[in-house]
């Protein structure tokens, strides 16, 4: 996978817009097609003190996660990148989609605070490594800037 060029395309993408709605769907977009083997790649987005379905690109999904509860809450309440290589091995995962077998979610922030998760998905066990978690962590960084 090359990040960097994937990373580029994303700046191209959000350069000129300042609302984070069509910046995270071409986002979810641009994973979705460049990536290969996912099965869900989108965000959840903070509300009310719990997670909502934001845009993303795949399957029909949760609508609304607690803090705390499966990976994506995990993540926000440990506030750090979460890289399971097996969900079904992942206390507490909520399987809204039960052909995924790995997922990555990273946190996004806005003005210090969480704002949302980018959560990705794959049918293949293992299939993110270290170097997709540092690829889409800048990834993250780039669209941070633009919500």
């Amino acid at each position: 996978m090359d990040y960097s060029t994937m990373n580029k395309q994303l700046k191209s993408l959000i350069e000129d817009e300042k609302h984070f709605i069509p910046n995270m769907a071409n986002a979810s977009a641009l994973l979705y097609e460049s990536m290969e083997d996912l099965n869900w790649a989108g965000f959840y987005l903070m509300d009310n003190g719990e997670l909502m379905l934001g845009p993303f690109q795949g399957k029909t999904a949760c609508i609304r996660i607690k803090i705390g509860k499966g990976v994506c809450g995990t993540a926000v309440l440990k506030d750090t990148t979460m890289l399971v290589k097996d969900v079904h091995e992942f206390p507490g995962h909520i399987a809204c989609d039960c052909a995924s077998n790995s997922e990555i979610v990273v946190p996004l922030h806005k003005n210090g605070e969480i704002f949302g998760v980018l959560d990705i998905d794959s049918p293949t066990v293992g299939r993110f490594t270290e170097e997709d978690q540092k690829g889409l962590e800048e990834f993250a960084r780039i669209l941070e800037e633009h919500i």
